[in-house]
């Protein structure tokens, strides 16, 4: 009798179970500590299947990297189409980033540790990347709204998001002991005070 064929459902778990093993240990012992070896070992799967998805680190890495890319990117549409105003709209992402730094930790420190670029030669920067101009999009549409106040975009954008980002890094680092969502009501405040046309209304 034949060997069974993987149905297109076990040949996508089986992908995303690779993935799942490289942000875990890229995560932990560091991209250039980390080997094909050690993925197919810790995932307990064969060489092969790790080299019938993937022909190398690099390409498995940047396969990760887009793939949470793609899922944020869903995530920040979702939460854009699905409140009317930049504020309540800006709020959410960061409730959002928040809860995900929680949830999914090492999904938040591949994306913003990482220095991508040092082995994805080809990656866009973060910064650059789509979720971040979805964002920067809310911010641009509040200040055309007279929601957020006539300031640069780049600055306005920094302002309401930049501290978030850092608090996120520290919780990362474990500098911040307690859960990020306890504190969003206390960061978001600050945050849209600092950028809103008038910083106190619909805080």
């Amino acid at each position: 009798m034949g060997r069974r064929l993987k149905t297109s459902t076990e040949n996508a778990n089986l992908q995303q179970t690779i993935l799942d093993t490289a942000l875990k240990l890229f995560t932990t012992k560091g991209y250039f500590n980390t080997s094909i070896q050690d993925i197919r070992r810790d995932a307990n799967i064969s060489i092969g299947a790790v080299y019938h998805y993937f022909a190398g680190k690099e390409e498995l890495a940047s396969a990760l990297y887009d793939s949470l890319l793609e899922k944020i990117t869903a995530d920040f549409l979702t939460i854009k189409n699905s409140h009317a105003t930049a504020h309540d709209q800006c709020k959410a992402i960061m409730a959002h980033l928040f809860d995900l730094t929680e949830s999914n930790p090492a999904q938040m420190a591949f994306m913003l540790h990482a220095k991508h670029s040092e082995f994805i030669p080809t990656v866009t920067p973060i910064c650059s990347s789509r979720p971040f101009a979805i964002m920067r999009e809310m911010v641009q549409e509040g200040i055309e709204n007279k929601e957020i106040a006539d300031l640069d975009l780049t600055i306005a954008s920094n302002c309401l998001f930049g501290g978030m980002f850092r608090l996120i890094n520290l919780r990362l680092d474990n500098t911040i002991a307690g859960p990020l969502p306890e504190q969003l009501e206390d960061v978001w405040i600050c945050s849209w005070r600092s950028i809103a046309a008038d910083p106190d209304k619909n805080i």
